[in-house]
């Protein structure tokens, strides 16, 4: 196993800024050691293992506390931003049938997740996506003309996985109520992240159940919260709403099956790793990572602004784009990946993506040293980027 992954990224050595988020060696230790507790352990049988429940209980209200959650507020753990979406998806469906309404159209940004899209191939919806405003962020009039009487849902990211920013929540918000329409907010990436940088003094916008009109947010553990993979978050405002996502089926010989979420078996190792983590960092440790990765990405904007490149929008959390005007950026990125970054790009404008964590901190000087000599390189060859595709996955 070790030879297979020799040809793996060095994430361990911050070379990597997608897929995985390390918060140092004392943290990966916690949540391995948790993981490894509970790694046999079966979330499906609540009344076998009280002991995940009550801690997939405790997961939640820590994250409906940080997320403004209103009394009555609810959630679950899930596998990952993509069952969470999927979970909003259909809940916000099954609620809207429930009265009788038969919309069909999700109305996205341009930057919103493609497991909205997912979400709705398997559920019988469809998606109309929104271009961008000039700042990057959804353009709500433009939402709005888009949002006619088949619309079931408008989408918000906190922020968008794209360019890190925090779409205007609040005009959606107000759209959302003026048409009776059903807002999620998708905060996988900044749902454990934008409360602390609030905390640390950055204005982050109102996103989240503050927002009258926010229905559900879905938020990443094994993103900013530092658990194991695979963890996620779906929140809802109170139960009556989350009625519609549980499953319950009892027409077969074995007694009656109850589901909260999309999977049948849980992995028990997930939800002990989140729980291990939070109460590990806890408010200050949580704060003081959130700072070292905010610090790192003001001093990486600086960077690469000095250089010549341009960062995309205004980026206040954890991700930060860059472009260029007089090279090609994504030659730029090759050269770069061959000194053995990996790092993300975007196209829409092109850019290279970053989305860091704690680690890059002790890298990010041999960072932008690289990319001076990448830049000097392109710029001296007018090379072109032909070949190089962007691809999330």
């Amino acid at each position: 196993m070790r030879e297979y992954a020799s040809g793996d990224v060095d994430w361990r050595r911050g070379r990597a800024a997608v897929y995985v988020f390390h918060a140092g060696e004392d943290v990966l230790r916690v949540a391995k050691d948790a993981y490894a507790l509970f790694q046999s352990e079966n979330a499906l049988g609540p009344l076998a293992f009280p002991s995940l429940k009550r801690m997939e209980q405790e997961v939640v209200e820590m994250g409906l506390g940080l997320l403004h959650g209103p009394e009555g507020a609810c959630g679950n753990m899930t596998s990952g931003g993509t069952e969470s979406i999927f979970l909003a998806v259909k809940t916000c469906r099954d609620a809207a049938r429930a009265r009788g309404r038969r919309a069909d159209l999700l109305v996205l940004p341009r930057s919103a997740h493609p497991a909205f899209d997912k979400a709705a191939g398997y559920l019988g919806l469809r998606c109309v996506r929104v271009p961008v405003a000039a700042d990057l962020r959804a353009d709500v009039p433009a939402m709005a003309r888009a949002a006619g009487d088949d619309a079931l849902m408008l989408v918000g990211s906190a922020p968008c996985f794209p360019y890190g920013l925090v779409d205007p929540i609040e005009e959606l918000a107000a759209l959302a109520r003026e048409r009776d329409l059903w807002l999620h907010v998708d905060a996988c990436v900044g749902g454990y992240f934008a409360p602390f940088a609030r905390m640390n003094g950055v204005a982050v916008p109102p996103f989240d159940f503050e927002v009258p009109g926010v229905r559900s947010i879905s938020a990443d553990l094994h993103k900013y919260g530092y658990a194991a993979k695979g963890a996620s978050t779906i929140f809802h405002r109170d139960e009556a709403q989350r009625a519609h996502q549980i499953f319950h089926f009892d027409d077969w010989p074995a007694g009656g099956m109850t589901t909260p979420t999309a999977a049948g078996t849980r992995p028990g190792g997930a939800i002990a790793s989140a729980w291990a983590v939070m109460q590990y960092l806890g408010v200050e440790g949580y704060r003081e990572k959130t700072r070292i990765v905010t610090d790192t990405r003001e001093r990486l904007a600086r960077g690469v602004e000095r250089l010549g490149l341009r960062v995309l929008g205004r980026p206040q959390l954890g991700i930060l784009a860059y472009g260029a005007d007089d090279l090609d950026i994504f030659a730029l990125w090759g050269r770069l990946a061959r000194r053995g970054w990996m790092t993300a790009l975007t196209t829409e404008p092109r850019g290279i993506h970053l989305m860091l964590s704690p680690a890059h901190a002790q890298v990010l000087d041999a960072y932008l040293a690289d990319v001076e000599q990448a830049v000097a390189e392109v710029r001296a060859s007018r090379e072109s980027g032909t070949g190089v595709r962007a691809r999330y996955a």
